[in-house]
């Protein structure tokens, strides 16, 4: 399957420049990224550690045991996997090779994010739109609202560790569909406590995890008492330590060095007249909020809103907009906002966006020069085809699947582009952006991408050494490399 080509035109002679045209360069940068500033202050136990790099790459935690963590967040493609919407449960292959060998209800509606020092203390929520967040007023386990509610067991220490509770839930992205494994069905019935429960119970009766489980955790004295938080721990653990990122030409900058020409102009392009460092501030260069700018949405999206038309012309009942941090607060002020992402490593986390719209960096640059005007230019001039796929039917107690009649594939197909070409929805989208457009000349874009490209940490260009030759399940690890 070739990668989704997506391009995006825009007029910089129609750019205009609003509010005050004279900008001046903060020079207060951000602190230095120390070891305090990260979960176990940098040093989990290294049991610990290696216990969670063997489950990210283990299948043993996907509820048919065919996919892993590693295999949409590798170590060799930016800790993401290269598409813009990945194919989870039910595929073979990784990055751009990655197709479907089992038949799927779809591809996972958001991109996969990076990876890169997640494990920071400064990240209180996760996910596009922040559904896994830190709730200092209490009222739910371990401080942590979440899509588990009361069900997400107490002794959670911290949102990293609570992160990776939930990919394991997802039916289109790890547990796979209702009738193929327990797993699966205990998701379905919205068991999560049975679905984290058999997880476990797998690794208990898995001698090369349950011994260790035993070594790396004091409240464990046999296998039988094994949880899924401590899987989630040892995981939280690993991420902390295998994608920390802080050597870059920028982190260099922050302790005295220099950077080019290009990327010194750039720098202070980011933080004065290009406004980028407004919400990309800070050390991880992040303001950790949610804002709307506008990003073209591509793909089947989350069945949110009331719109109705895809299913009126297609006959598919599938709701087709993604209304991002509003399905977590019930606010619709909060309609097309997502979550910040870090830039640190951006150069190699694309495609870029929420669903990966934008499959080069300039043009998700420019983009943000003036998102209204890119919106209403971007051409989606590929489709996100499947293989493999199936259909829901539902009747009154259950849901059940068929494969995807050939005469309906093209209306199925048509669910990646409805919201971008439907002109109501895709001015929903234009009226929620809260960017001003920002004048810059191409030589000023040039500038600005170099200092992006400065942000790149040449250690994390390819840590494929991270995936382990065998683990504990005797599954094959994921992804997998010619070793030779």
């Amino acid at each position: 399957m070739k990668p989704i080509s997506i391009f995006v035109a825009i007029g910089l002679s129609a750019l205009t420049l609003s509010g005050n045209a004279q900008y001046t360069f903060a020079q207060t940068l951000p602190a230095v990224l120390e070891d305090r500033d990260f979960l176990w202050d940098g040093a989990p136990d290294p049991k610990l550690f290696d216990l969670g790099r063997d489950l990210f790459f283990d299948p043993i935690l996907s509820g048919n045991r065919n996919i892993a963590c590693g295999t949409c967040h590798d170590p060799k493609r930016g800790t993401g996997d290269g598409v813009a919407l990945s194919i989870g449960e039910g595929g073979d292959g990784f990055g751009t090779d990655r197709h479907t060998v089992d038949p799927v209800t779809g591809r996972v509606p958001r991109n996969a994010q990076a990876l890169y020092n997640v494990g920071a203390r400064a990240y209180g929520s996760f996910f596009h739109d922040g559904r896994l967040e830190v709730n200092r007023m209490g009222g739910f386990p371990s401080r942590l609202r979440s899509p588990a509610g009361k069900d997400l067991p107490e002794g959670i220490s911290n949102a990293l560790t609570a992160q990776a509770m939930f990919p394991v839930l997802s039916s289109i992205e790890m547990a796979g569909q209702p009738g193929e494994n327990a797993v699966a069905d205990a998701v379905a019935q919205n068991d999560v406590a049975r679905a984290w429960r058999l997880l476990a119970n797998r690794l208990a009766q898995t001698q090369g995890y349950a011994d260790r489980f035993v070594e790396s955790f004091p409240e464990i004295a046999k296998p039988q008492q094994i949880e899924f938080r401590h899987a989630a721990e040892a995981l939280a653990a690993f991420q902390s330590v295998a994608f920390r990122s802080d050597q870059s030409p920028f982190d260099a900058r922050l302790e005295g060095a220099s950077l080019s020409s290009r990327a010194e102009a750039g720098l202070q392009l980011f933080y004065g007249k290009a406004r980028c460092s407004n919400c990309h501030s800070g050390p991880l260069l992040t303001d950790h909020g949610f804002h709307a700018i506008a990003v073209p949405q591509i793909g089947p999206g989350k069945g949110h809103g009331d719109d109705g038309s895809y299913a009126a012309y297609s006959g598919f009942e599938h709701r087709t907009e993604d209304h991002g941090r509003a399905s977590v607060t019930g606010n619709s002020a909060d309609r097309f906002r997502f979550r910040t992402p870090s830039l640190r490593n951006v150069a190699l986390t694309g495609p870029w966006g929420h669903d990966g719209a934008f499959d080069t960096m300039e043009s998700m640059v420019r983009h943000h020069l003036d998102p209204s005007a890119s919106l209403k230019a971007y051409l989606a001039v590929a489709l996100l085809p499947l293989d493999h796929a199936i259909q829901p039917v539902v009747n009154r107690s259950s849901t059940s699947f068929r494969m995807l009649d050939p005469a309906l594939r093209p209306a199925f197909d048509l669910r990646d582009v409805w919201v971008h070409t439907s002109p109501r929805l895709q001015r929903n989208i234009l009226q929620a952006n809260e960017l001003a457009p920002v004048a810059l000349t191409e030589q000023e874009i040039g500038e600005l991408l170099a200092f992006l490209n400065s942000l790149t940490d040449p250690t994390a260009r390819d840590r494929s050494h991270l995936v382990p030759e065998t683990v504990p399940s005797g599954l094959d690890p994921q992804p997998r490399y010619d070793r030779h």
